[in-house]
Order: C-alpha cells, then sequence, then structure tokens
C-alpha cells in the first residue's frame, strides 16, 4: 500500500482474527540457519518484513517455501553466502538475528550493521559484546560486522539493559556452544519465551525462559521442527485500543489473553470492558465516555512501548489529561505531531508527552513515521470527522498483516 483513506466516525461490530506474532516469526526463521533439517513454520503473518527475511535467508542460500496462510518451510542445509548484505538489512533490523545462528553453526558471519524505522537509536553493541565474551572475534569495518570463530564457547553474560533482540540472537548462538551459557538481565517477552520452546524442540536444553535468567546448555546438533507461532500481542492490542477509541464492541480470536496483562490492566482503568469467552476469544466494549489515565512504557511484563502509539491516539478522546512516558526508545514520539495537525492537544516535554484529552480530531493528510506510528494515525482516522489519508503506509505492511481489511469487515471504511 501507498495510502490509506479513512472515512471517521464509525462504530466497529464483530470479530476479528489475530495474526500469528511477527516479532517471533522473524527470530523462527533465523532459526533454521541451526540445523540443515526441514523447519515448519505455522501461523507466519503475511507482512513486509516476513517476506524480508524470506528474501535475506533466500540470498544465502536457504530454501524458502512460503505458503500464504499457511505455513513457511525452510532448510539452510548448504549455505553458499554467509552475509547478510546492505540492500536488504537495511529495509529491517531484525535482519541483526542471522548473526548468532550463523556464526555458531558455521563459525563465520558478515552481517551488515542495521537499519530500520525512525524510532530512535537501537545500537547492536550488547549483540557484539555478547558474542566476545562466547570467544567470538569481531570486527566492525565498512558497515558490516564480521564475526568468526572455530566453535562458539559457553559464557555468563549479563545484558546492561534489557534487549529482546540481543536475548534472541545470544540465545540462538548459545544453542550450540560448547559449555553452558547463563543470561542475566533476559527480555522476559512471550517471543523470547516461545523461540526458548521451538529450540527445546529442535533439540536444544534451555532452562528459565520468560524469567530474567536464562540457562543454555550447549549441544552438538539440532534438528528440524514444526512450530507454530504465537498470535501477535501487538496487534491484539492495536484492535483492544480501536475498539475503545470508536465506543465499540467487538470479538478477537485466536488471542493470548496472557500476554496483554498489562495493556488488559490499563485499559480497563480507561473504561473498558475486556472479557475473555473462552481460551483464545476475547470481547472488547468501548464505553462512551473514557477517562484520562497516565502510561509509562516497560519491558514485559510492564506496557509494551509498541503500543505507547495508539494508546496517545486513544488519550486524545478520553476525559481529562495523561501523561505518557516513554521509556525504551528515544525520539518515539514523532506521530504526535502528525495527531496535533488532526486537532489533538499535546505537549512534548523530553520523554513525556502530556495528552489533553476529549479534543474533537479533523481528518487531515499525514505521514507516518514508523511501524506503530502508523497504527497510530490510523485509529485516530476512525474517530475523527472528515476523512484522513495516511501517507507512507508501508511501515503498516511491515508489521500489520491486512489491517485495512480486517477494519473493513468491522464496519470501517
Amino acid at each position: 500500500m501507498d495510502k490509506l483513506r479513512i472515512e471517521g466516525g464509525r462504530r466497529l461490530e464483530g470479530s476479528v482474527r489475530i495474526s500469528g506474532a511477527k516479532n517471533m516469526a522473524l527470530p523462527a526463521m533465523t532459526a533454521a540457519l541451526l540445523t540443515p533439517e526441514p523447519v515448519t513454520l505455522r501461523n507466519v503473518p503475511h507482512v513486509r518484513d516476513v517476506l524480508t527475511m524470506k528474501h535475506l535467508l533466500e540470498s544465502m542460500g536457504a530454501r524458502v517455501e512460503y505458503q500464504r496462510g499457511e505455513k513457511v518451510v525452510l532448510q539452510a542445509e548448504h549455505l553458499h553466502h554467509r552475509a547478510a548484505p546492505y540492500d536488504l538489512v537495511k529495509m529491517m533490523r531484525a535482519s541483526i538475528l542471522v548473526l548468532g545462528p550463523l556464526v555458531s553453526r558455521f563459525g563465520h558471519a558478515k552481517v551488515s550493521l542495521p537499519g530500520g524505522c525512525a524510532i530512535g537509536a537501537r545500537p547492536i553493541n550488547l549483540h557484539i559484546g555478547a558474542l566476545e565474551k562466547m570467544g567470538v572475534r569481531i570486527q566492525v569495518a565498512h558497515g558490516y560486522v564480521d564475526a568468526s570463530c572455530s566453535r562458539i564457547q559457553g559464557a555468563e553474560i549479563t545484558f546492561p539493559t534489557v534487549t529482546v533482540t540481543g536475548t534472541e540472537n545470544i540465545l540462538m548462538a548459545a544453542a550450540l556452544a560448547e559449555g553452558m551459557t547463563v543470561l542475566n538481565n533476559a527480555a522476559r517477552e512471550p517471543e523470547v519465551a516461545d523461540l526458548a520452546g521451538m529450540l527445546n524442540c529442535m533439540g536444544a536444553r534451555i532452562q528459565g525462559a520468560g524469567t530474567s535468567t536464562i540457562r543454555v546448555e550447549g549441544v552438538d546438533r539440532l534438528r528440524g521442527v514444526s512450530h507454530t507461532v504465537i498470535p501477535d500481542r501487538i496487534e491484539t492490542g492495536t484492535f483492544l485500543t480501536a475498539a475503545l477509541v470508536t465506543h465499540s464492541d467487538i470479538g478477537l480470536e485466536e488471542c493470548n489473553l496472557q500476554h496483554v496483562m498489562a495493556v488488559v490492566d490499563k485499559l480497563k482503568e480507561v473504561g473498558a470492558e475486556i472479557d475473555l469467552e473462552n481460551a483464545n476469544r476475547i470481547r472488547v466494549r468501548g464505553a462512551h465516555s473514557l477517562r484520562a489515565a497516565d502510561l509509562t512504557t516497560n519491558p514485559f511484563p510492564g506496557f509494551p512501548t509498541d503500543l505507547q502509539a495508539q494508546y496517545m491516539a486513544l488519550m486524545t478522546q478520553a476525559q481529562g489529561v495523561s501523561v505518557i512516558t516513554e521509556t525504551i526508545f528515544e525520539n518515539r514520539f514523532m506521530h504526535a505531531l502528525e495527531l496535533i495537525r488532526m486537532g489533538a492537544d499535546i505537549r512534548i516535554e523530553g520523554n513525556r508527552a502530556v495528552v489533553r484529552g476529549g479534543t474533537h480530531l479533523t481528518g487531515a493528510n499525514v505521514i507516518a513515521s514508523d511501524l506503530r506510528a502508523s497504527a497510530s494515525l490510523l485509529l485516530a482516522g476512525l474517530v475523527a470527522d472528515g476523512t484522513t489519508v495516511v501517507d507512507r503506509v508501508y511501515h503498516l505492511d511491515r508489521g500489520y498483516e491486512r489491517i485495512e481489511e480486517k477494519l473493513t469487515r468491522l464496519g470501517a471504511r
């Protein structure tokens, strides 16, 4: 897509199926580099980042069979390249996830320094420092990370700050390492726990995933696996927020309530009624009058930074003043300027945004700066008076599977 045109002012009704988690599908695809045997992944979302990862793995010589809406089958029996070029890596920061598996299985990897969306610096020094502790020789030159070793060694690693991709990268590297690896201050996200579960089914020996301390006893070889990707908790949170901002009543199918409890608790504080109707269905009803509530983003199990922009759109319609504090990424309030163009009353103070709610939004031409900013502007467009046109929505295609079709089926235009 190039643009989205949204006619605001319509309530949503019906049910929507939540897709598989993009942020789990990507490391799961790179985990296929750890074995010569086939890896089958189900519930993989049809989003641009998945297609980029497919092209990246194929450029190395892996075979990737992608059956849209069904499964992805990958096999990295023989690779003729162990490098991730800039042309592909610049499109998606998650490309750095090939570094750990490549150097662990093959003893060498050359990966371009990553690009991605403009939400602040996300350096990979945590990945590099951890690999060096595991005996990997690393040179950074000409925009590339060149890593090599005879065999990667287990080590005790303490991340100075919580890093999801760093935890995933080192977790995969440690699976084939010689000896024991201990990851302290590890990310606790559901995607990390799901990746560890998948690796264990491949023959890895991992304990503690989902906690801040993960222990990995390295093995000599991993086998193929068939694995189903968990539901996307960020898409779940986005649709929960969509129901509230439009004062609607909708059902969410194929989701996991336990992965979004911090979001559910906050939205209930705002005025939502959220019920678990069965093991994988949530019903959400938005109150006619929403209450402003402060928010601080935090690593899991806290409120995710990837839902901060959507929450800001919601707060423009809540009664009162809310303060949103972003603790994960700097420069992640770029969507606020576009919301202001639509009539929002938002003041930025460093890593805090002060939102005076209850404002009347009007349709406007706006520009998406990143993936989650796109979702924020989409939600604002659903309640704005008139027509909103969101430009640069290729960001949206990176992480949401046909979100415009899903919203249209719920009654949006």
